[in-house]
C-alpha cells in the first residue's frame, strides 16, 4: 500500500493555506467586531443598570453562567476575543429576545439578531461546529490556549481511563545525571513513581515501562538501588514511599525495554496504591560526542497511564551539561511509537503544546513538590544512597496537567563535544 507524504502535501498547499487562513481570520474578526458592538447595544439599552452577572441573569431571567459569558465577552476589545468567549447563536438569541421583552427596541434587537445570524453562518459554512472554531480560534489567542487545551485534556483523560480501565493521580519521572567514574559515560538513575493508580473496571492491566533509545551497543543491565538484578519486583520498590502494603508487581525484560505491570487485582477509588521504585543503569550514555558532530542528549516520559498530572523532572549534575537549559519537545508515538530525538523525520509527530519547563535551582530544598508528598525526602534517600551530593545538582521540572495518554515528554540537551568543557 502506497502512503502520501504529510510532509508533501502540506509543502504544496501552503499559498493556499495561508491565503484561506488569512480570509477566515479577517471574516471572523468582521463578525466578532459586529457581534460586539450589537450585543453592546442591547445591553446598554436595557432600562436598568448592569453592575455583573448576577444583576444581568435576574433582569433577563437567563441563567448566571450564561450572563457571565456575555459580559466577558463584551468587555473584550479585541474581536477575535470576543467570538471564542462569545455563547453559541441559540444562547445569544435567548439573550436579545429576553431584553427585547424587558424593553429594548425592536430595532436594537434585530440588528443583534442579525448579527448573531451572521455568527451562525460563519461557524456552519466555514468552520463546522462551535468545539472546531473554538479549536482554530485558541491558535490566534495566546490567553485563551491554555483554557483550551486545558479543557481538551481534561475531557481527553476522562475518556481514556475509563476505555483503558485504569487512571493514575500523578506520574512521577525523575532522571538523576551524574558523571560515571570513568569520565566518559553518564550515570542514570530513573526515579518512578504512580500515586493514586487504581483500576476503574476489574481486570484492565496496569503496566509501565522503562526504556533506552540509544545509540550504544552494550544491552541495557539495569540495577536496583543496592546493585542487585531486576528480577525481583521487592527488591525494586521503595517500600518506605510506597503505600502499605506495599504493592504487588511483576517485572519483564524484553531486550532494551523492563515492563513492570501491577499484580494486585482490585479496583475502584479504594483499591488505589503509591506506587515508587528506583532503577539504576552505570555509565548507561557517552559523556562526548566526536567534535563536530552535533546530536541531542535526552530524556523522556512516556505517558502510558491515564494521569491527572505529569512530574517529570531532570536533575543534573553540575559537570553534565554545563550552562545550558533543556529544550522541551513532546511527541505523539501512535503511529512510529517511541520517538528517536536525533531522527528528523520524527519532527512531524511534534506536538506543539503550551506546556514549559521551570528551572529549579540546585540542592534538595529547591527540588520540593506541592503535588507529590515527601517527594524532597525521596529524592534526598535515592542521592544519599547512591552517595551523590544533592547541592551538586541543579533541576529542570516539566509540569503538566492531564498529560495527553500516548504522548513522550522530552528534554533535550546539546550533547558535549569531545574537548568542549
Amino acid at each position: 500500500m502506497e502512503y502520501s507524504s504529510p510532509s508533501r502535501v502540506a509543502a504544496g498547499n501552503t499559498a493556499e493555506a495561508d491565503h484561506d487562513s488569512a480570509w477566515l481570520e479577517g471574516e471572523v474578526t468582521s463578525v466578532g467586531s459586529e457581534l460586539l458592538v450589537r450585543i453592546r447595544e442591547v445591553l446598554d439599552a436595557l432600562p436598568r443598570a448592569i453592575k455583573g452577572p448576577q444583576s444581568l441573569a435576574r433582569s433577563l431571567g437567563v441563567d448566571k453562567v450564561l450572563a457571565s459569558r456575555v459580559l466577558k465577552a463584551t468587555r473584550s476589545e479585541d474581536p477575535i476575543s470576543v467570538a471564542y468567549r462569545m455563547p453559541g447563536p441559540d444562547p445569544l438569541r435567548r439573550v436579545v429576545k429576553a431584553a427585547a421583552k424587558r424593553g429594548v427596541s425592536n430595532e436594537t434587537a434585530a440588528d443583534a439578531l442579525r448579527a448573531i445570524d451572521r455568527f451562525e453562518a460563519l461557524i456552519r459554512d466555514h468552520i463546522g461546529d462551535r468545539s472546531l472554531l473554538d479549536a482554530m480560534l485558541s491558535a490566534w489567542i495566546p490567553e485563551a490556549r491554555r483554557e483550551f487545551e486545558l479543557r481538551r485534556k481534561q475531557s481527553a483523560f476522562k475518556a481514556m481511563s475509563q476505555l483503558k480501565g485504569v487512571q493514575t493521580e500523578a506520574i512521577v519521572a525523575t532522571v538523576v545525571l551524574s558523571p560515571s567514574p570513568d569520565g566518559e559515560h553518564i550515570d542514570v538513575v530513573w526515579i518512578n513513581g504512580l500515586t493514586g493508580l487504581h483500576r476503574v473496571r476489574p481486570g484492565a492491566p496496569v503496566k509501565l515501562a522503562t526504556r533506552r533509545m540509544s545509540v550504544e551497543p552494550s544491552a541495557r543491565r539495569p540495577v536496583t538501588l543496592d546493585g542487585q538484578e531486576i528480577e525481583s519486583p521487592r527488591t525494586l520498590l521503595l517500600d518506605g514511599f510506597c503505600s502499605q502494603p506495599p504493592p504487588r508487581m511483576d517485572v519483564r525484560r524484553v531486550g532494551e525495554v523492563v515492563h513492570y505491570s501491577l499484580a494486585d487485582h482490585g479496583f475502584g477509588a479504594r483499591s488505589a496504591v503509591d506506587l515508587f521504585f528506583a532503577e539504576v543503569n552505570i555509565a548507561e550514555l557517552k559523556r562526548f560526542v566526536p567534535a563536530g558532530v552535533q546530536r541531542k542528549g535526552y530524556f523522556f516520559a512516556e505517558i502510558m497511564t491515564p494521569a491527572v498530572l505529569l512530574q517529570f523532572d531532570v536533575l543534573v549534575h553540575e559537570d553534565l551539561y554545563p550552562a545550558q537549559s533543556p529544550s522541551l519537545l513532546i511527541y505523539d508515538t501512535a503511529f512510529e511509537g517511541v520517538a528517536d530525538v536525533n531522527n528528523p523525520a520524527r519532527d512531524i509527530d511534534r506536538m506543539e503544546m503550551l506546556e514549559s519547563i521551570e528551572p529549579l535551582g540546585s540542592g534538595a530544598s529547591r527540588f520540593r513538590s506541592p503535588d507529590i508528598g515527601r517527594y524532597t525526602d525521596l529524592v534526598r534517600h535515592v542521592m544519599e544512597t547512591m552517595r551523590l551530593d544533592p547541592a551538586r545538582f541543579r533541576g529542570h521540572r516539566c509540569h503538566i496537567d492531564y498529560p495527553i495518554y500516548g504522548s513522550q515528554v522530552v528534554m533535550a540537551f546539546d550533547a558535549v563535544q569531545r574537548g568542549g568543557q
